[in-house]
């Protein structure tokens, strides 16, 4: 039987195709992966950027704006290891966390993954520096887009530097696949590829040269 379809409803045509990403700033469509990311420092927000865009705020004369481009750069430094005493000292309940320079604020803040998103630690801001402000990496750490990235493990803690919104994708990541108390095997997974990634694209900080 054929004839009008009743008034109000509409032909289904199956789930509608996502949205295309665009650049925040000129809304240039972007990839969904491999686009730039800008931070809006005032509100501690990513925005995503396509290349020219990013390129604007890429320069040394637009480090103190608004919008700052977060860098691509991954360093890790063997030789400064962090025992499990040290971790103990930072109190954080799971075993991994991240710290970045607040310039508005002018001083480090730690945060970590959990299911509600990401935790800001409410340890003293001195201790973070005893444990980790003697490092190397902590002295090339460019404020609000780059972040110290700890990955703690019986007996074993990683330091790595890395750009801000790798964190952000990892607290994303945690908080969709988190189960149950200690986050369930899904987040094990999810967090044990994300430390692949950045073991692989990691450079030794003795030898990148200058940063």
């Amino acid at each position: 039987m054929t004839g009008p379809r009743p008034r109000g409803l509409r032909r289904f045509t199956g789930p509608r195709p996502p949205r295309p990403e665009s650049c925040e700033l000129c809304g240039t469509p972007v990839p969904p992966d491999g686009h730039r990311h800008l931070v809006e420092t005032e509100k501690r927000a990513l925005v995503c950027a396509c290349t020219a865009c990013a390129l604007l705020f890429d320069r040394p004369g637009a480090r103190t704006g608004r919008y700052r481009a977060v860098p691509d750069r991954y360093l890790a430094d063997p030789g400064h290891e962090l025992d499990d005493a040290a971790w103990e000292r930072l109190r954080i309940p799971v075993g991994v966390a991240f710290l970045f320079r607040n310039a508005a604020l002018g001083r480090l803040v730690a945060l970590y993954p959990s299911p509600a998103g990401a935790t800001e630690s409410e340890l003293d801001p001195d201790t973070w520096q005893s444990v980790l402000g003697a490092g190397r990496l902590a002295g090339l750490l460019e404020p609000d887009v780059e972040a110290l990235l700890l990955h703690h493990t019986p007996g074993h803690t990683t330091c790595h530097l890395v750009p801000i919104d790798l964190c952000y994708e990892l607290v994303g990541r945690m908080r969709l696949s988190w189960r149950g108390f200690d986050g369930g095997a899904e987040a094990r997974a999810a967090l044990d590829a994300l430390f692949a990634r950045v073991e692989a694209r990691a450079r030794i900080l003795a030898e990148a040269g200058p940063a």
